[in-house]
């Protein structure tokens, strides 16, 4: 474990409350037919993030970074700058208004206190993490929350006892079910979120100093990502599964007040308490990660210095975290919020990945461990499928089918 770090963290990034909520959603209202794209989505995060990652442990620079050397037409250069800083920057704030309120639901759910004051105090204990400086700290604090998520939802998959067959069933067949599009979006943007590829290159340095050889690090890097990206699909998967048993066909009511529902067959009375554990653990990591992702992003972009310690890097975070602490605290829906930022993230992610693959493929950057023609076809069918998936829900938005 001494080896694993930043994929935990990454882990630790996607399986917020946007996770919770949309796999339960999906379970909830197709069962497992959607099982596919969550798979699609898990394959997807694997390949980026080894890129990612391996950027910035062979370049030393996280890919924000490396982005405002790779466009030689000075427009192209400054209009990479500005959709970073606007999508990842402005885009966290919105993002996190969602991980705090989903932190703050499992509170309200085992307390009296009102959701607004929980938002407040879940803002501070992530901006108390944040401002420690260290790296270390951070991580530390996210790998533990992460085994309270992989202890609270995988148990329960193992209680339900999903019908395997209709599980690979879902896994293997891809359908489209009427009404599923934006489900499915939301549930490729909550996997393959565009703001951890901007993390993952910017903390693998913080693991694997210049002392440590190159190939070590690297080797090291793909088995944490590999190991911490399936760890977190396994935790997706388990969340759709227990949503698909208490919800699917049953006619109870999926919403926020009734997330717990899908525990009470087995957990009884101590159900809202077991769900709201999980739940927490999962607003509580995103709430740290985005503004962090958003600082190294932003930072990077602007060509400020990317450190911890350093007091733009320290603003940006701080804008980031308040920003969502208030939209939280005055009431923001938080399903209809968590799911649009979902949604929003699979739209996003054709043009972060486009961005990615240009830096991959810098020779004078990365040498020797620049993307192959392997890496970049499989890069190549990920932007296009999600761009087929976004066009087939633009086109039901504008009634052509």
């Amino acid at each position: 474990m001494k080896k694993m770090g930043p994929g935990l963290l990454v882990m630790a990034a996607f399986i917020g409350p946007g996770t919770v909520t949309t796999a339960s959603s999906a379970g909830a209202n197709f069962g497992f037919a959607l099982l596919w794209a969550l798979l699609f989505a898990v394959m997807a995060t694997l390949v980026l993030q080894e890129m990612s990652a391996r950027l910035g442990l062979v370049s030393g620079q996280g890919l924000a970074e490396a982005l405002r050397t790779s466009f030689r037409n000075p427009f192209f250069s400054r209009l990479s700058i500005i959709l970073v800083v606007a999508a990842i920057g402005f885009g966290n704030a919105a993002y996190e208004s969602g991980n705090i309120s989903g932190a703050s639901l499992a509170l309200q759910g085992v307390t009296d206190i009102p959701r607004g004051i929980w938002a407040v105090v879940v803002a501070l204990i992530a901006g108390s993490l944040l401002a420690s400086g260290r790296y270390q700290v951070v991580e530390s604090a996210l790998v533990a929350l992460v085994a309270v998520m992989s202890v609270v939802f995988v148990v329960t998959m193992m209680l339900v006892k999903p019908d395997l067959g209709d599980l690979f069933s879902g896994l293997l067949r891809p359908s489209l079910p009427d009404g599923s599009a934006l489900t499915i979006m939301a549930l490729i943007g909550t996997t393959v979120v565009p703001y951890n590829l901007f993390l993952h290159a910017s903390s693998v340095r913080q693991k694997w100093s210049e002392n440590v050889p190159l190939e070590t690090a690297l080797k090291e890097s793909r088995q944490d990502t590999r190991f911490a990206i399936s760890l977190g699909g396994l935790i997706t998967l388990a969340i759709v599964s227990t949503a698909a048993a208490a919800f699917f066909g049953t006619g109870v009511a999926f919403s926020a007040s009734s997330l717990s529902i899908q525990l009470q067959p087995l957990l009884g009375d101590y159900a809202g308490w077991f769900f709201a554990s999980g739940l927490f653990a999962a607003g509580l990591t995103s709430a740290v990660t985005s503004p962090l992702a958003a600082a190294y992003a932003v930072c990077g972009a602007l060509g400020w210095p990317v450190d911890m310690t350093e007091r733009r890097f320290k603003a940006i975070w701080i804008a980031v975290l308040t920003a969502g602490a208030v939209v939280a605290a005055l009431g923001a829906r938080p399903i209809a919020a968590i799911m649009f930022a979902q949604a929003s993230n699979g739209f996003l992610l054709p043009l972060v990945a486009v961005f990615l693959l240009v830096v991959m493929n810098r020779r004078d950057l990365l040498g020797q461990y620049c993307n192959t023609w392997r890496s970049n076809l499989l890069g190549g069918l990920v932007i296009a499928i999600v761009l087929m998936l976004s066009g087939v829900k633009l086109a039901q938005v504008v009634g052509l089918v």
